[in-house]
């Protein structure tokens, strides 16, 4: 009897230090999606020229020319399409938690969301404002791999509210600098809908942002979605561009 129980008693403590390093390494892997947040977010006002491929086998390639700029004080964006000329002006504008799509054709404002695609590309509204990865997903599972020449970590996260657009999501981080290489991108029932890529990184004053983009549908073979940021800068913006009246002015 004293042996089971001494037996009884070692599993539990064994049971009780796996529990324990478990919670440490998911602290772990969470203070790195707080950083990959942190890193992300300016602290100063952003703009840059996007110029986005969308490669659709129905459709064709095409080519769409946006400018950005964003403010993560207050979460503030403005996307203005300068090309192709049949959208010119169309624009996207996030106060808050409120979305707006501006037409210049109807000269209305139409209320939108962060989960919608951005003009039928692989690209989602929510890709152009900061990232929440430590906020809004909780860690279901990590283990180590490479990809490429990189060691990473390889994250499985589910979402813990309705604000992201997709509820699944695994994740390549670099273990040396905690740069997000590919996420993949999953439906309720754990189809992957989306994966993405970032091959290029840049510091762009407190930030380090993904400067190259890839978004490749995975419902549709062979249609992807190209992204290239140019002209970053990160001056001061006027308070006005943030606004529907500015929209509004810049189609006049």
């Amino acid at each position: 009897m004293k042996k089971i129980t001494l037996l009884l008693g070692t599993v539990l403590i064994a049971l009780l230090v796996a529990a324990a390093a478990s919670a440490q390494d998911f602290a772990e892997i969470e203070a790195i999606l707080a950083r990959i947040d942190a890193r992300t977010r300016f602290d100063t006002d952003f703009s840059a020229v996007m110029t986005m491929v969308v490669e659709d086998p129905e459709q064709g390639t095409s080519k769409m020319v946006v400018r950005q700029f964003r403010r993560d004080d207050g979460d503030h964006f403005l996307l203005l399409i300068q090309e192709p000329i049949t959208q010119k002006g169309q624009g996207y504008l996030l106060e808050g938690d409120n979305l707006w799509f501006y037409d210049p054709s109807s000269r209305k404002f139409a209320h939108t969301s962060l989960k919608e695609t951005f003009q039928d590309s692989d690209a989602r509204n929510a890709d152009f404002a900061q990232w929440s990865y430590s906020t809004s997903y909780a860690v279901e599972g990590y283990g180590e791999g490479t990809l490429g020449s990189h060691a990473v970590y390889i994250i499985d996260l589910a979402a813990v509210d309705d604000t992201v657009p997709f509820p699944y999501v695994k994740m390549w981080v670099t273990q040396q600098g905690d740069l997000v290489l590919k996420v993949e991108e999953y439906s309720l029932n754990r189809r992957l809908m989306r994966s993405s890529l970032f091959p290029k990184y840049a510091k762009v004053g407190s930030a380090v942002i993904p400067v190259q983009l890839v978004f490749i549908d995975e419902l549709v073979e062979g249609k992807r979605t190209q992204v290239a940021l140019s002209e970053i800068s990160t001056s001061e913006i006027p308070d006005y561009v943030f606004t529907k009246a500015y929209i509004e002015r810049v189609n006049r």
